[in-house]
Parts: C-alpha cells; structure tokens; sequence
C-alpha cells in the first residue's frame, strides 16, 4: 500500500482520515481483525461490497443541502476513485462504488477541501439527518429548519456518546406538519412548532420501518430550541445504556421503547438529563436568503404541452416571491458525473447557490 499525507486545515479531520490510512495498513498485515476493522470503516462510511476487492463509499451530506462547487467535487473524485456514478440514498446521503480500500483516505481527504465527510455515514452511530428540501423556502413552514438540522449534526459528530451504540440511530427535521421528511419512522423526529412567539418543535420518538414497523410516539408537543440538543443527548446515552445489544435484529430504539414504555423512557431520559454537561444550547436563527441573479440573459422557446406539464409538476413556488424550485427526477436515484457538472453549472447560472437531494432520491 502507497503511503498517503495530506494537509487539511482542520487537524481533527486530518487525524481521522490518517487513522482510517493506518488500520488499513495494520489489517492487511494481519494486526487488526476484520471484526474491529470492519466497525471502524464503517463508521467512517467505508462499506464492503459483494465484489471482491473494492468498496462502496458513502458520503454524508446533511438534509441533503449542497452546493454547486460541492457537488463539482463529488463528480470529481467519482470519476477517479469510483465508477463515474453518483448514487443518491432514501437518507440523503451520496454513494460511489467500485473503491480500492487503498484510496479511500485519499478520496475522504479530498472530500474534506469542500467541507464535505465520510464520518458516521454508516455503522452503529447517528447517521445522516435527513430534513425537508424545502427548508428555508417551504410557503407552509413556520421557521426554516436548517440551522437546527445542522446545530445536532455537528454536536453530535465525532461526540463520543455515539460512536459505538448497540445499533444505528436515525434523526429528520421536517419543515412544517405536513411532516415530509416522515418523523413517524424515525427514532428522533422534529416538527417546527411556534408558541406565543418563541420558537420549538413537536417531537416524536421511537419510529421504525423494517420487518416489525412501528410508528413514532409524540414525547413532546412543544420543545423550545435551546433544548433539542440537551434531549438528544439524553436519548443517545439512554439508548446506548439501556439498549439491546446481543441480538442485533432487536437493537433498535424502537424496541427499548416497547420494553419500557413512553413514561419509563422519558423518566431514563430526566435522569440522563440531570447530569449533562450541556443544560441549555441555544442555536443562532438564520433567515434564508435569495441571491438575485444581477442580470438574466433573454430565453426565447417554443412553449410545448410537454414544457407546460414539466412546469405544472416540478415547478414549485417559495414564500420568497416571484422564486420557484425546479424538481429534477432521477432513474433509481442515479446520476453521472458527467451530468452532475453539466447540472452544477446550470445552478451557477441560473439559481442560487444550493442545491437539495430529496429522501424520494431526487434533486431540488
């Protein structure tokens, strides 16, 4: 294996992808067992595939909310690490195939130039957290989600509480109760809420899907901002202490909320709470902002009954006045490289400068 080293400005970062670069070499010369190998790539979103030899890499992309020059940089390493594919997940996430183990510090590192990681993106950790993609332009929410979507992201990434539950932990901020982002299905689910002026979220807890589906419980109809992340730290640790462990096939939150019921959970919850660090963690609010193109070149088409239907279906109005998000559906979620930059630079030409992968793995 070809040494690697790179130089990133954020020394956390650089010393996670040089750890994953040095458990690669110790478990090819046998010092490191494919056991705890395997539960350290995972967590740094280093999947095996059934093709021997090379991995599937998935990117963690928070409410799927991207930009152009970001998404220019996942084409990229695509067409040099993986297969020239770009396939987007039911969670948001980006996934590349076909990755030699060797090269895949040297992607991540890659990745990172953009601000864009691998970590947690798998394993028994808090995974991606999915939101609405219509945060901060939906006519129908009461506040834009985001900057709280992305406040838990990042408190909880790399925390130690999380890096090695009994199972997985799944979290969606949906932008208003029209609940699109499914919070019924996830272990931890937000819904903005306003009361008398101050801002929070109903809250539901102990979703699931799978062979044994079971739907969410409203734990709170109202939680002020400031205290998502003291209760999710408290939900994490509970779940880490008291979950399953043993049979993996019952490790899920929802199943230790079967156990104990809502009341006895949310008492394991207070008791957590009392003794966290972190009572209070208010997140600064942020107002969506519309860049105005400063000047829009003339288009001159022949409007067609098939335009007119496009624009009917995936056209869809902000509250921002006179803007509109085009929806752009994709074939099993699948898009090239090569079409991902041609989409990039329509973006840079003609919106603003984010983009949205949707949890029906489309593009906003």
């Amino acid at each position: 294996m070809k040494s690697f080293r790179t130089e990133l400005e954020d020394p956390i970062v650089e010393k996670d992808i040089l750890e994953l670069e040095r458990k690669i070499h110790a478990f090819q010369k046998g010092q490191v067992d494919e056991e705890r190998f395997r539960s350290l790539r995972v967590a740094r979103g280093v999947y095996g595939q059934r093709q021997e030899g090379v991995q599937m890499v998935r990117i963690k992309i928070p409410i799927g909310k991207l930009d152009a020059r970001q998404l220019r940089r996942i084409a990229d390493i695509s067409d040099e690490y993986a297969s020239s594919n770009l396939h987007i997940t039911t969670r948001q996430d980006i996934q590349v195939h076909y990755v030699s183990l060797d090269r895949t510090p040297e992607l991540w590192a890659e990745l990172e130039k953009d601000k864009i990681t691998l970590r947690e993106a798998c394993g028994n950790t808090v995974r991606n957290i999915t939101g609405s993609p219509l945060a901060g332009i939906d006519p129908k929410e009461p506040f834009d989600i985001s900057p709280y979507a992305e406040a838990v992201f990042q408190y909880f990434l790399r925390n130690p509480i999380c890096q090695d539950m009994g199972r997985k932990f799944k979290i969606s901020f949906s932008s208003s109760d029209l609940d699109d982002s499914y919070s019924f299905v996830h272990d931890l689910g937000f819904i903005p809420k306003i009361k008398e002026g101050v801002r929070g979220f109903k809250v539901m807890l102990g979703g699931g899907i799978g062979s044994q589906p079971k739907h969410a419980e409203t734990t709170f109809e109202f939680l002020p901002v400031d205290q998502i992340v003291p209760f999710t730290e408290s939900v994490l640790r509970v779940f880490d202490q008291y979950g399953e462990r043993a049979r993996r096939h019952k490790a899920r939150l929802k199943y230790l909320l079967k156990d104990v019921g809502l009341e006895g959970f949310r008492e394991l919850v207070a008791e957590q709470q009392q003794s966290l660090a972190v009572q209070s963690y208010p997140i600064q609010e942020e107002t969506t902002v519309v860049e105005a193109p400063i000047e829009l070149e003339t288009v001159t088409f022949e409007t067609t009954p098939a335009y007119e239907t496009w624009r009917a279906t995936n056209a869809l109005p902000q509250k921002q006045e006179g803007y509109f998000a085009v929806g752009i559906k994709l074939t099993n979620g699948d898009i090239s490289s090569d079409k991902a930059r041609k989409l990039a630079s329509i973006i840079d030409r003609w919106a603003s400068k984010d983009l949205r992968l949707t949890i029906q793995q489309n593009i906003l």
